[in-house]
């Protein structure tokens, strides 16, 4: 049984505290905590001064091990994860791999460029990063979802060398986490985590050469050292905890969307879950599922702190009035769960992911549908977007002026330059036209 009556919060647009209640709900400042910023600062600066030595030393402190070396962290048969989990796991695996993998070949960007009149080139090139860190959480779950997610694209731009750092307590490694990276195609896996992986993948130590950019989720220590190291290494983005968003027009059963809501309550206390509705009596319905589910639940008490914390009931006029507080609050993953969704589509500006129509449920997204599952939390999704094959390409632009084209421009760029007080730009562009 859970041990805390589960008690989700009712919110009506119609109060007039609604907006002040709603902002105070869904906002996500997780206070900063100096203590970890000056622990991970140490550790990053350790790593960087003294290389392979600082990486052994953290390791063998936080994850209670006893390698004598960074070289004996180093995975060497990442296909041994097959051989100890179920095939049909496998099978799920890779089913989802390949989903994920033709969902994600359509971003491809292709380099481009057009000629004008005068014979001047101007273009894009566009080409793979050279290297990628995945960092993938471990201790207390395995998350093979996350490989697959984070290293598919990757594969998928053209990036040449993957590197997977996943801590590995007393030195055990979930099969399933290497299977997956296997799958997924990972060139090195070494069993590293924290702050101090985060870190050996920015700067290199003799052993692990570094990276030029660091994707996947971790705890706020690994979050932390993303952030420090945020212009040394290209990252992501940092996470909050997970959203859902639910809008329903009392049509799905009750049954159904409480699970859904749970499907994300479950990850942790501190992540939320709403629905929105115009109906009461389906409110009502909804809250009876959750009282009469949730004990089935292996991780129940995790899910009810999490309604108690951050969940909520929202009784709107109509579903427009929905879609209103839909772009305020700009879920991670939003269910449109009513009829004729495509029709609310076009009005949706802010969201990491839409799940159309009363039989698509979050969880597909999640492990198989095919698009990303790492997306922007906490109202980022007003300026962030799912992760994706356009992360690991970078653009270069061209521009190749004929003489008649450099003479042209020069005209211009010396009048602007002039203006701006940069007269070395102007007589540079001048000395082409002159000639």
């Amino acid at each position: 049984m859970v041990n805390q009556p589960v008690s989700v919060r009712w919110l009506d647009t119609q109060a007039s505290d609604f907006f002040a209640r709603l902002d105070a709900l869904t906002r996500w400042e997780e206070s900063r905590d100096l203590s970890v910023e000056s622990t991970v600062r140490n550790i990053i600066h350790a790593v960087r001064d003294r290389g392979d030595a600082a990486l052994l030393e953290f390791t063998n402190k936080f994850d209670e091990r006893s390698a004598s070396s960074v070289a004996e962290l180093r995975i060497e048969n990442i296909a041994s994860g097959r051989e100890q989990i179920d095939p049909m796991l496998t099978q799920a695996l890779e089913n989802a791999a390949k989903r994920i993998r033709v969902f994600h070949e359509r971003q491809i960007q292709e380099s481009w460029s057009y000629q004008e009149p005068d014979g001047t080139v101007l273009g894009q090139v566009i080409r793979p990063l050279d290297s990628v860190g995945v960092y993938v959480p471990g201790g207390k779950a395995a998350y093979p979802s996350s490989v697959l997610m984070n290293v598919i694209p990757a594969k998928v731009a053209g990036v040449e060398r993957i590197v997977m750092t996943v801590p590995a307590p007393h030195g055990r490694l979930e099969p399933v986490v290497l299977a997956a990276a296997e799958i997924a195609g990972v060139d090195t896996i070494y069993s590293i985590g924290g702050a101090q992986a985060i870190a050996a993948l920015a700067y290199g130590t003799e052993t692990l050469p570094p990276v030029d950019k660091i994707v996947g989720p971790g705890n706020i220590y690994v979050a932390t050292a993303k952030s420090l190291l945020f212009g040394t290494v290209g990252i992501d983005m940092i996470a909050g905890p997970s959203e859902i968003l639910i809008v329903c027009d009392g049509r799905t059963d009750p049954d159904w969307v409480a699970m859904d809501l749970f499907s994300q309550a479950e990850h942790d206390e501190a992540a939320q879950a709403i629905l929105i509705c115009p109906e009461v009596d389906f409110l009502n319905a909804v809250q009876k599922s959750i009282e009469r589910l949730l004990p089935t639940l292996e991780r129940r008490e995790v899910i009810a702190q999490s309604l108690n914390n951050r969940g909520a009931f929202i009784k709107v006029r109509d579903l427009d009035e929905a879609i209103d507080l839909v772009n305020r609050i700009a879920p991670e993953h939003l269910e449109l769960s009513v009829e004729n969704p495509r029709q609310y589509l076009p009005a949706i500006r802010h969201a990491g992911a839409i799940f159309l129509g009363h039989y698509t449920a979050e969880a597909l997204g999640d492990y198989c549908a095919g698009p990303n599952h790492v997306l922007p939390t906490s109202g980022t999704a007003r300026f962030f977007s799912p992760l994706g094959v356009y992360d690991f390409q970078k653009r270069s632009s061209i521009i190749e002026c004929s003489p008649a084209g450099a003479s042209r421009l020069a005209n211009t760029a010396t009048i602007l330059a002039n203006g701006e007080g940069l007269t070395a730009h102007g007589r540079s562009a001048a000395y082409r036209r002159d000639a």
